[in-house]
């Protein structure tokens, strides 16, 4: 099988999203082979380069999203009018104005009223068109015209409250957004010596990263999966809380109608857990469509952790992670203010690097309040002292791995405001701990009763779960060998992949033949195709003629027997 993967800002680049489980997905299927198909996101990322990749990787071509390449195509009159017509249509869509208000390009039926999904995919798919016809529309989306042409839709009659409202400066930032949304219209990865000679096209991701699987399906008909471990309009509502309404009200209508056609047109949408299976939901995903699989962990380097699990320190709390502002760690050492009252001797270590700018800003903060909640303590008057609060990273001398830090404390503690899948979480449990974490993200559904959960900014609630373990030695054996056992039934690498393997055959078991592989001389191979990717059709004298798209005239031909049949001798009767 030969699967199309498309990623955004991820693998295989050094770093990214995504990067880490689709790296162990292509080394776990190395039956198959894999294109894989990249949008960068900065110069940096270009920079840092790829991880390796394996052999099964025939491909990579990518595109960044960073950078507006000049195409140098120059529309004609007639393309203009198009691009205006169609763009127009797309921004009526979003503005929320009713069908023939504003210049619609048309229905999908003739005298049938379009919804405004079919609006909305009918006007990408002519603008796909268009691009292909001239070759890219990368200038034509950085137009004036362009934002002329957003601007009209936002003062039509029908246009919702904030679209009306929108001013220059934020015509100016809708329109950026979507000419970066929408490159992909003007890439070259759609003909079929590309995304067309593929098997199965799998976005890795949702937004700009699905919309080359929607054009290959559209042009060449390659069946489309979408998986998420996140939902682009739920991060796109909680990163955009200072712009202003109009910016939040017309990218939030893109990113919703394209997650809506994407879901609409992809056979498979999985979910990495049920928190992003309801926000698919909620975007018109249909339940028959939807599965959960989640991601998966590499328990090896946990497993010697998760063996000995009464190495850890009985009085020590551990948080792992990344430091940001997300995580509360300021909620969190005011909670151990608390616990410190009732368990004196009682230990915090803080294992992560900051997140960019603002986490370096928010560790540096953090590290004032610690200094101000503990003074440095010391045994006696001639000691030095020491802050119950550390501060460290992996890799040091002292935690040369993850699964060194997980160790080093008896509870681990997730003190966030917002999540998605909780990975440290899964990582604690893989080393048998037990946990401490607040309600936000995935968390109940990963921890699934085996650690103990409260209320997100409630350090009270957090200081007195943490205490509760603290004080409960054999409570906590039982948490944390629970802990690991799911963590083994349902976060392990295998059960991820087999789980993607399944349905990969399950996807091109129902799509159609679309073409037929030749050998050197140009003979066709009927069984080049492997047995996984066999597509049951009933062979049948009723049955019509099937011919495979762009193959010679003997897969047209009516099947024949292999052999014809021999009279058995007499004495074998």
């Amino acid at each position: 099988m030969r699967i199309g993967l498309l990623t955004e800002g991820g693998y295989p680049y050094v770093s990214g999203d995504a990067r880490l489980w689709c790296d162990r997905l292509v080394h776990g299927l190395a039956q198959h082979e894999f294109d894989v198909y990249a949008l960068s996101r900065s110069e940096h990322q270009e920079d840092e380069g790829w991880i390796p990749l394996p052999p099964n990787v025939r491909r990579v071509r990518t595109a960044p999203l960073w950078m507006a390449e000049d195409d140098e195509v120059v529309l004609g009159r007639r393309a203009r009018r198009r691009f205006t017509e169609h763009f127009g249509e797309l921004a009526a869509v979003l503005c929320g104005v009713p069908e023939g208000a504003s210049g619609p390009v048309g229905s999908l039926s003739e005298g049938v009223p379009a919804s405004e999904a079919d609006r909305f995919a009918n006007a990408l798919y002519r603008l796909a068109e268009l691009a292909r016809d001239e070759g890219g529309l990368a200038g034509a989306l950085r137009s004036e015209a362009a934002v002329r042409t957003l601007e009209r839709a936002c003062r039509a009659p029908g246009a919702h409250r904030a679209a009306r409202e929108a001013r220059v400066p934020d015509l100016l930032a809708v329109a950026a957004h979507l000419e970066r949304a929408l490159r992909p219209l003007s890439l070259d990865w759609y003909e079929d010596d590309g995304l067309g000679a593929v098997d199965l096209c799998h976005a890795a991701s949702g937004g700009t990263a699905v919309l080359p699987g929607l054009l290959a399906r559209h042009f060449t008909g390659v069946p489309l999966m979408v998986t998420e471990y996140g939902v682009r309009l739920r991060t796109h509502y909680l990163t955009t809380p200072d712009a202003p309404p109009a910016v939040r009200s017309l990218l939030a209508a893109f990113q919703g109608r394209l997650a809506a056609e994407a879901y609409g047109r992809a056979e498979v949408v999985t979910a990495g857990n049920t928190h992003t299976r309801r926000w698919q939901e909620r975007c018109g995903a249909d339940r028959e469509k939807l599965r959960t699989v989640y991601p998966g962990m590499d328990a090896r380097p946990f497993a010697e952790v998760g063996e000995s699990p009464d190495c850890a320190a009985p009085d020590t709390l551990v948080w792992v992670g990344r430091v940001e502002p997300a995580k509360d760690l300021v909620s969190l050492l005011h909670a151990f203010a608390e616990v410190r009252k009732r368990q004196p001797r009682t230990r915090l270590r803080i294992v992560g690097a900051p997140a960019g700018p603002e986490g370096a800003a928010y560790l540096g903060h953090c590290r004032t309040l610690a200094a101000q909640l503990f003074p440095d303590e010391a045994a006696g008057p001639h000691a030095a002292g020491d802050n119950p609060v550390s501060f460290e990273e992996i890799g040091g001398p002292d935690l040369p791995v993850a699964a060194d830090a997980y160790a080093s404390g008896a509870v681990t503690v997730l003190s966030s405001v917002v999540e998605g899948f909780p990975v440290g979480l899964a990582e604690a449990m893989l080393c048998g701990r037990a946990t401490v974490s607040t309600d936000v993200g995935a968390v109940v559904e990963v921890i699934g009763g085996t650690g103990l959960v409260v209320p997100p900014r409630n350090p009270r609630a957090l200081a007195e779960a943490c205490v509760a373990l603290l004080r409960d030695p054999e409570r906590r054996a039982r948490l944390g060998a629970a802990a690991r056992a799911r963590a083994l039934e349902l976060f392990t690498v295998e059960q991820n992949i087999e789980a993607f393997h399944g349905i990969y055959l399950e996807i091109v078991s129902r799509a159609p033949v679309r073409r037929v592989v030749l050998d050197g001389a140009g003979e066709p191979l009927p069984f080049s195709i492997p047995a996984e990717a066999h597509v049951p059709v009933r062979w049948t004298a009723a049955s019509p003629r099937l011919a495979a798209r762009g193959g010679p005239g003997w897969a047209a031909g009516r099947p024949v027997r292999a052999t014809t049949p021999v009279p058995a001798p007499e004495g074998a009767r």
